[in-house]
């Protein structure tokens, strides 16, 4: 059950991107498809880069090429990189839809008196375009992307960020995501993570060090409540 009595006004909950929010795997890997296939390579299959998007759509290059037999050096992944972001940014909402579940959720937590947040490795002007092509932009109080600060994920800045722009504070945020990058930078900010087992796991879930595990959203708002619980009864007792 949820606890209506659990008030979570003061609270952030800050999401990750790619993999946590939105299946934006259809579109990413058809990006880098199309540019292997200019390149005269087979297409990669989605299940053995899926596992990359955590690490940004450049970390998907090279796997391309190896999946192909080929090798590319860095001077060609710089060179590449221009004709791939393009590729992507023509078709960034062709097939990338939210997670089942995922609207209703934001809804209950806003409902609730959360503020929410997104904290993702992707571009900042990238992942306002995706939302806005989405319809969520109006879901969310912030947005951080991988090139807001000089630092991305596992780094704890860009969730503190995320977390201030909100107009919240560490000690009560959660952070949502899908791999290694989120729990770490969770981890490294004093804040508790809770891990989607859907998403884009570079690890398997269990793995990855997070607070609780969920595999739809429909468990977030009683998993969130559960981790609010203990604070505010502290605070009560004040």
């Amino acid at each position: 059950m949820h606890d209506p009595a659990i008030d979570l006004a003061g609270w952030t909950v800050a999401f990750d991107l790619d993999g946590t929010l939105i299946d934006t795997a259809p579109d990413l890997i058809g990006a880098l498809n199309a540019v292997l296939v200019e390149e005269g390579l087979p297409p990669a299959p989605m299940t053995a880069v899926r596992q990359l998007i955590g690490h940004g759509l450049r970390a998907m290059l090279p796997r391309g090429f190896a999946l192909a037999g080929a090798t590319i050096s860095e001077t060609q992944v710089d060179a590449l990189w221009p004709r791939l972001l393009e590729t992507y940014r023509g078709r960034i909402a062709r097939d990338s839809r939210p997670f089942p579940g995922c609207l209703d959720a934001l809804a209950t937590l806003r409902a609730r008196g959360a503020r929410l947040a997104v904290c993702t490795n992707k571009a900042e002007a990238m992942t306002h375009a995706l939302l806005a092509e989405l319809d969520m932009a109006r879901c969310f109080d912030a947005v951080v992307g991988g090139d807001t600060l000089p630092v991305r994920k596992p780094d704890p800045a860009p969730l503190l960020e995320a977390i201030a722009r909100a107009g919240g504070v560490p000690r009560r945020a959660v952070m949502v995501g899908d791999a290694s990058p989120d729990v770490g930078a969770a981890r490294a900010a004093g804040a508790p993570c809770l891990v989607a087992t859907f998403g884009y796991n570079d690890l398997p879930a269990a793995e990855l060090g997070g607070d609780r595990l969920f595999s739809h959203y429909s468990e977030l708002e009683a998993l969130i409540v559960a981790l609010a619980a203990p604070c505010e009864a502290a605070a009560d007792s004040l």
